[in-house]
């Protein structure tokens, strides 16, 4: 009789055997429909705090949600392009909606870097900065949190527990506590940057050595060599290719955080972003948005070039 005969009879064990996978069917079924209704019970519930504590009222403002773009159209194709070049306006009133050149930064009398490329570049030194000091911190310190390396909990425990506090807080946060005790700038925000980004780092370094093989750690302890020398020789090596990875994966992440920062005080663009929306200029706004959306590409698109140079084209190739 064919298998496929729906005539077929099952033997008790194979009728057992179904019995059970319908249970754990039905089982599953249940709890996916409970996991979905917890979770729109959630949102809803969400929603609804949100409309009770929005001073505008959350639900009668979604009807305007699209307003916003509609203010933000510029007079002409071609003023986000002056904006973002600090070319004169032909609107020009004398009001700072329409200021472009003002903003130049001259390196001589002919040449200018434009304003928004110019805290742009403030924007991504910020970041750029913050994660060499994230590294050069939470390098050090993964192998005093690993459990394999470092077995004494009266070291490893402490080390974590840093290392959690310094990443517990959001940059913004951070960044809001030294603003108030150094005042706006960069300095605040590369410091902010910097303390989030050694506990972020260092939670990942040293999960990843904790992953390492080690092999070569025992043999050189067998033949004599101390904690520093089995760290540098033996763990290193097999993890610094994870250890780029995730410092370039950081990078783009800051990026980001600096341009947040930037918008409560923290210098760079994200401060000029702030200001072009809170005073309705729309070509200013596009011109930022724009060239923050380049930006990030291009650092994503730099960082996974980097990647593949450090860790090699075998390392992205799919296994068969």
């Amino acid at each position: 009789m064919p298998a496929h005969s729906p005539h077929l009879r099952l033997s008790d064990s194979g009728t057992l055997v179904e019995r059970h996978w319908n249970e754990l069917a039905a089982k599953r079924r249940s709890y996916t429909l409970l996991s979905v209704a917890i979770l729109l019970m959630a949102t809803f519930g969400s929603l609804w705090f949100a409309n009770e504590t929005n001073a505008g009222k959350f639900f009668d403002r979604l009807p305007y949600f699209f307003d916003f773009l509609g203010d933000m159209a510029p007079r002409d194709a071609m003023e986000p392009v002056r904006a973002l070049f600090d070319l004169p306006s032909p609107y020009d009133d004398g009001s700072f909606k329409y200021n472009y050149p003002e903003g130049r930064l001259y390196l001589t009398d002919a040449i200018y870097i434009p304003e928004y490329f110019h805290k742009m570049l403030e924007t991504i030194n910020i970041a750029i900065l913050s994660t060499l000091f994230g590294f050069a911190f939470g390098f050090p310190l993964c192998f005093l949190a690993a459990r394999n390396l470092t077995p004494n909990s009266w070291i490893r425990v402490p080390v974590r527990r840093v290392m959690e506090i310094l990443r517990a807080f959001p940059e913004v946060v951070i960044a809001g506590f030294f603003l108030a005790i150094l005042s706006i700038g960069a300095i605040p925000a590369i410091i902010a940057v910097s303390i989030h980004t050694v506990g972020a780092l260092g939670k990942l370094f040293f999960e990843v050595v904790e992953n390492a093989d080690m092999k070569p750690d025992e043999g050189l302890t067998a033949v004599g060599g101390n904690w520093i020398e089995r760290v540098w020789f033996g763990t290193v090596p097999q993890v610094m290719p994870n250890f780029l990875s995730y410092v370039l994966l950081r990078l783009e992440i800051n990026v980001r955080a600096s341009t947040i920062i930037g918008a409560v005080g923290g210098g760079g663009i994200g401060e000029l972003l702030r200001l072009s929306i809170g005073q309705n200029h729309p070509a200013k706004t596009i011109a930022i948005v724009f060239l923050l959306l380049v930006t990030i590409i291009a650092v994503d698109q730099f960082s996974a070039w980097l990647r593949r140079r450090l860790v090699g084209d075998r390392a992205f190739e799919l296994t068969a």
